[in-house]
């Protein structure tokens, strides 16, 4: 019973988290919150038991991922303020 009340309470700020992160209009925003639904599957995968899906969902999504988003991010900014 525990355990249904915190995977719908996961599932409702999952789906809270990947609405905002397409309707943000602040790109650094929007990847915060990509980040934290990420973060929140990996949670998700945890109480299933499938430590293993977890574990990869965390590096490869929420590390990986959004580290190359924030430097295409900063890459871009970048060029802009020099033209």
């Amino acid at each position: 019973m525990q355990y249904d009340l915190l995977f719908f309470i996961l599932m409702v700020v999952t789906l809270l988290l990947a609405l905002s992160a397409v309707e943000l209009k602040n790109l650094l925003y929007a990847i915060m919150s990509f980040c934290g639904m990420c973060i929140t599957i990996a949670a998700m995968y945890w109480l299933l038991n499938a430590p293993y899906v977890a574990v990869f969902q965390l590096l490869v999504y929420a590390g990986a991922v959004v580290t190359i988003f924030l430097a295409a991010i900063t890459l871009t900014k970048m060029k802009e303020s020099l033209k």
